[in-house]
């Protein structure tokens, strides 16, 4: 993962990011409330060492017995000897292994201090109790273990007090602030990593960084998403400047540096369009394509190839009943069912009907007649095909023509269902040219828009033509050839 990939799940999982965020503060908050406050309260012991000798070398031998002995009068503080009275002085209702609970003694390193610290829900029963513990400590210590062996001489080792404890004003916990600022943090991580796993988990097809970790082949078009596409799929026609129709106009562009670079192959501008299963936009996209490309001047032939579920002849408003498969029995010739479309020199060959036969039909000799005859005519030649991970008619075709254009729908087509369409088409022999990536998002790090021209505004006629209103009377010119089976 990459940059890129953490700021698409940013942007795609900001809400749910944004409301555990908003939790995690609001439990941070809401467990504060109900905490009891902590107080703590500390004095400082200073030990030393007496002596009858003045001299320098006295003194720091007495100081450094005094370092040496506090860790073990930090350690006796909370002993039982040491608590039992502090307990007994304050009248406290605890057993010296409860206080002990309560009673932090430390001694830091190289210097002659015993620190007690005391920690309680009442503040200034914190503060007497660490002036109490002490005390007891002092006593013990220069009455009993440090007591000098001649009556009426003073202890060895003194304790005395630098630093009594007073009541705290604020609790040590819940730091309110504290765990508001944890909360948020928990529930930002607790996000982030949901949404991280959610894009691990998600093998679906988003951007052209995931077609690229599947295949090498280019992508020759992003196709932005439309929510109207069903009603108006000819986009092209009925909205000519809308930012969709200029996805589809790219793509042509595309489209015929392929077929200037195959200018010497044969079948050069022939090209069928496919997906690794249904619902993908492969139709949309090849009668959107044919109507580009008609647009520059070309002569071109959409033909509906999917003999199985075919949806050419519906988006384009045509009769479908006399087509491809008519053709490829021997039942009428090439001429004879034709349609020209609009005013540009676009042609539509339909399915025909459903034959129970479609594989073998696609892979006749008839149809490779009836590419031959197509291609010496026309400038680009369209095949609508079906899926090729359902059927394998598409893998048939693609090995007369000049390859395949595999169309995948962002957020739809998972990426091993791309991987497989693209095996099983190179397993055929089919050439793959290229990769068309429809209902790609206008916004957000997956966005493929065409902005600028959206300030152009969309075309006034947003519906589907009037077949009549472009009929044509004069016939194609066009070799009136039976295709032999």
């Amino acid at each position: 993962m990459d940059l890129r990939d953490y700021l698409r799940i940013l942007h795609k999982n900001w809400i749910l990011i944004t409301a555990l965020s908003l939790f995690g503060v609001i439990a941070g908050a809401g467990t504060s409330l109900i905490m009891t406050p902590k107080y703590q309260a500390s004095t400082e012991l200073y030990v030393s060492v007496r002596g009858e000798a003045q001299g320098i070398s006295d003194l720091a031998q007495g100081s450094s017995i005094a370092r040496q002995s506090v860790s073990t009068y930090a350690a006796i503080a909370t002993t039982d000897s040491v608590l039992g009275p502090a307990i007994k002085e304050l009248n406290l209702d605890l057993t010296s292994e409860e206080l002990a609970s309560r009673v932090q003694s430390s001694a830091p390193e190289n210097q002659s201090l015993v620190i007690l610290t005391v920690t309680g829900s009442d503040a200034q029963q914190t503060a007497n109790i660490a002036n109490a513990v002490g005390k007891s400590l002092k006593e013990i210590v220069e009455e009993e273990l440090e007591a000098s062996t001649v009556k009426g001489n003073p202890s060895l080792v003194s304790l005395n007090t630098v630093q009594p404890a007073f009541a705290p004003a604020d609790p040590v916990s819940p730091r309110v602030s504290l765990n508001i600022v944890l909360g948020a943090v928990l529930g930002f991580a607790i996000g982030l990593g949901i949404a991280v796993l959610k894009f691990t988990l998600d093998t679906r097809i988003h951007s052209l960084h995931d077609v690229e970790q599947v295949t090498d082949a280019p992508l020759l078009g992003g196709i932005t998403y439309d929510a109207d596409a069903s009603k108006r799929p000819l986009i092209v026609h009925s909205s000519p400047r809308s930012p969709r129709a200029e996805s589809f106009r790219t793509l042509r562009t595309n489209l015929q540096f392929l077929a200037v670079s195959d200018s010497e192959q044969r079948h050069a501008h022939t090209f069928v369009i496919s997906s690794a299963g249904a619902g993908e936009g492969k139709s949309t996209t090849s009668s959107n394509l044919a109507l580009a490309l008609a647009e520059t001047g070309s002569r071109v032939l959409l033909i509906d190839a999917d003999l199985r579920m075919p949806a050419i002849a519906k988006y384009m408003g045509i009769e479908g009943g006399v087509g491809l498969t008519d053709i490829l029995i021997g039942k009428v010739e090439v001429a004879d069912v034709l349609q020209r479309w609009g005013r540009d020199e676009l042609y539509v060959l339909p399915s025909g009907k459903i034959p129970p036969n479609p594989s073998e039909l696609l892979g006749s000799r008839a149809m490779d007649e009836l590419l031959e005859v197509t291609g010496e005519y026309f400038d680009y030649v369209i095949i609508d095909s079906p899926p090729i991970l359902l059927v394998t008619d598409a893998a048939v075709v693609g090995k007369r023509t000049n390859g395949v254009l595999l169309v995948a729908a962002s957020a739809s087509t998972r990426k091993q269902s791309l991987a497989g369409a693209v095996n099983s088409l190179q397993a055929a022999g089919g050439t793959l040219r290229g990769i068309v990536m429809t209902m790609l998002p206008t916004k957000g790090p997956d966005s493929y828009a065409y902005g600028a021209y959206g300030a152009y505004g969309a075309y006034a006629g947003d519906h589907l033509p009037d077949r009549e209103q472009f009929s044509v009377e004069e016939p194609l010119n066009l070799r009136a050839r039976r295709v032999e089976r």
